[in-house]
């Protein structure tokens, strides 16, 4: 496998988008994280490549898949066992999800990351629906993001785990991971809990991770860990220095060392390789090494097309206008207002207006871009809110059909590929994400202003702040 980190990192961006759109979003406390779903201190930059990992050499030819197929990293077809469809000259890599779905998207791009930092090919599970309901089935990533495209630019295996095990398996799988979770926080005296094992069927026994792999050490306030510090302990010696007792598995109540072919974390979400919520700043090699390279299903692209054109009325063959996406969350929003009435604590319509004006003046300034058309996606179920929304000339997404043709997930989908990005602000979640897809001039900007948080894209060729 080759990770030519030059080539990456100074690959040429990306400025052609599928869909000409604008999109802006507005932040009272903390993120529009529905709008974007779907149905110590060393530096972790992988500056030189010397031991290129190999695809290994298959026991029998497989024609027609692209170098970085998962079969290729696999013996074969999704097994009951996930031991039995490990190959032996490979290794692997993997954790599991545990917050909202912005998190969760962060999360699998740091195990990535760290994939790429121990040469280890990534299994990355599904998406659980925190944002919806246990009702909802969860998603593959790939039905999310475009994992042909993801692999071909990193030149390296994603691999998915339906892809190595059976959905509906009976078989617990014992296995050995590291619990980062206690090493960096001493509230919860427990590893980081997760719905994802129990769905994959793994019985986990975990081995404390030692306190030195947090980035500020006896600080209680972050958890996050260094993607140095948990590199190290994919390798033999830190690992054998390091193998404390393990805990019991829950299920089979065995204790077993952390596992040396497929190597698991409880979590990654709080991982940097300098500061914390790094995903803030334009050197996240995270971001620039995987996340800048994670795009939409071309499905998930179509379907937000449609619901643009229709909302605007187009006609089959006409260009879709460049436009400005709003969402507003509102909603469980409130619960973060306090004491504050809501109508003082959100900002109103008027103040949402002057914003959109201000981001289409400097559009046109900048790149000569008229937009005319703005979209209003909210949960806020005011009928006069509402009315003000259209007083503006904004358009809206009819999504009145969306669940019952398409699913419970295809509402966040088309929300979020629309508008390609809908961040969130004053937490550090996708308002960090979408920093970061302005810097690498993929999707989206962000401009902060008092307490909004502007994210603007265009699509027609170059980023427009």
């Amino acid at each position: 496998m080759s990770f030519d980190a030059d080539g990456l990192f100074f690959k040429t961006r990306r400025r052609h988008l599928y869909t000409a759109c604008l999109s802006l979003v507005l932040v009272s406390l903390v993120s529009v994280l529905a709008s974007s779903f779907w149905t110590a201190r060393t530096s972790s930059y992988p500056v030189q490549v010397e031991d290129e990992i190999q695809a290994p050499a298959a026991q029998e030819p497989i024609q027609q898949l692209d170098k970085w197929h998962s079969l290729n990293y696999l013996k074969g077809a999704p097994t009951d066992s996930l031991r039995d469809n490990l190959r032996p000259d490979v290794k692997y890599i993997s954790s599991w999800i545990s917050a909202g779905w912005t998190n969760d998207v962060m999360t699998y791009i740091n195990l990535i990351y760290l994939g790429f930092l121990t040469k280890r090919a990534p299994i990355i599970a599904m998406f659980t629906p925190s944002h919806i309901g246990g009702h909802v089935p969860p998603v593959d990533f790939g039905e999310v993001f475009d994992v042909p495209r993801l692999r071909e630019a990193l030149q390296m295996p994603v691999i998915e785990w339906h892809e190595v095990k059976n959905r509906n398996s009976g078989v617990l799988d014992e296995i050995g991971c590291w619990d980062t979770w206690q090493a960096v926080q001493d509230r919860e005296h427990y590893p980081r809990r997760s719905v994802v094992p129990d769905l994959l069927k793994l019985d986990i026994s975990y081995t404390k991770a030692p306190s030195w792999i947090k980035v500020i050490p006896n600080y209680e306030h972050d958890q996050h860990s260094s993607f140095s510090a948990l590199a190290t302990l994919a390798f033999p010696e830190t690992r054998n220095e390091n193998a404390v007792e393990p805990m019991e598995s829950p299920q089979h109540r065995v204790k077993l060392p952390t596992d040396q072919q497929l190597l698991c974390y409880d979590y990654l979400y709080y991982v940097c390789s300098h500061q914390p919520f790094e995903f803030d700043y334009d050197y996240s090699p995270a971001w620039l090494f995987v996340g800048q390279h994670m795009h939409w299903t071309p499905r998930l692209e179509s379907l937000a097309d449609q619901y643009v054109r229709s909302a605007f009325g187009l006609q089959e063959k006409a260009e879709t206008p460049p436009y400005i996406g709003i969402h507003i969350r509102h909603g469980d929003f409130a619960n973060w207002c306090g004491t504050v009435p809501v109508e003082e604590c959100f900002a109103p319509i008027s103040v949402i207006a002057r914003r959109v004006e201000e981001v289409k003046l400097e559009i046109l300034e900048r790149r000569g871009i008229e937009v005319n058309h703005v979209i209003m996606t909210s949960d806020e179920r005011n009928a006069t809110w509402w009315e003000e929304v259209t007083a503006q000339g904004w358009f809206g997404i009819d999504h009145s059909k969306t669940v019952e043709l398409y699913g419970a997930w295809s509402v966040y989908s088309i929300v979020g590929a629309s508008s390609s990005a809908n961040p969130e602000a004053g937490t550090p979640s996708l308002s960090m994400l979408s920093f970061n897809l302005e810097e690498s001039a993929s999707l989206v900007l962000i401009a902060r202003r008092c307490r909004y948080l502007l994210v603007v894209e265009c699509s027609r060729g170059e980023m427009v702040w």
